[in-house]
């Protein structure tokens, strides 16, 4: 009977590690179909990782050994200015974190990485992916791609930045993500959007969300 039920136990963990898995290569073959089987054992190399609320992942001055598929929760990227902080980016699932430039180059980064809320992961370790990479030039190509894709979110991000007002800023964070301003403190929100906190209760309660 005991037996049984470790057996049930260990089909149980694999059917949700699996299914977690399964979220994974989905989001990956949005952004670039390759050979299932090399993608499968790609994947197999991706562990599962869960933090609490709050937790500081990465600081300033340490390097990013892994890069991290968000399956639950909310984190943020911040520089501190003056003991303030000062939002660099949100992810959420689905989605890559972690700090890409310091996880590709090996090198100190410059900010924090830290969960808003409780939040569960897949990763994979840089010497992992590159292994992979070097293996199979599918996988390679890939993460190109998908390097591509992060300069494309940065290049908007800039572009909104520079070019739209506070009021333009705003409109396009509610249409892009309406969710994080009931899981997200406003201050951090209103930080990511360089407004300044007065301004941002203004839009807030006069823009439809």
């Amino acid at each position: 009977m005991l037996q049984q039920n470790l057996n049930s136990i260990k089909t149980q963990f694999s059917q949700t590690v699996s299914c977690k898995l399964i979220n994974l290569k989905e989001f990956l073959n949005k952004i670039h179909s390759i050979d299932q089987d090399t993608l499968d054992t790609y994947l197999s190399e991706w562990t599962e990782y869960e933090a609490p609320r709050k937790t500081i992942m990465t600081a300033p001055g340490e390097t990013e050994r892994y890069m991290y598929f968000v399956l639950e929760g909310i984190q943020k990227s911040y520089y501190l200015n003056d003991y303030k902080q000062h939002v660099i980016a949100f992810t959420y699932a689905p989605s890559f974190s972690g700090i890409p430039e310091s996880f590709l180059t090996q090198t100190p980064s410059k900010y924090f990485l830290e969960t808003i809320t409780e939040s569960a992961f897949l990763r994979i370790s840089f010497e992992k992916h590159q292994q992979m990479m070097k293996e199979y030039r599918e996988i390679e190509t890939l993460f190109r791609k998908a390097t591509e894709l992060v300069l494309i979110g940065m290049i908007q991000r800039h572009y909104e930045l520079m070019a739209l007002d506070i009021s333009e800023r705003f409109t396009s964070f509610a249409q892009r993500s309406p969710h994080l301003f009931s899981l997200v403190a406003h201050k951090d929100i209103a930080s990511y959007l360089r407004i300044d906190s007065t301004n941002f209760s203004k839009l807030f309660n006069t823009i439809k969300i």
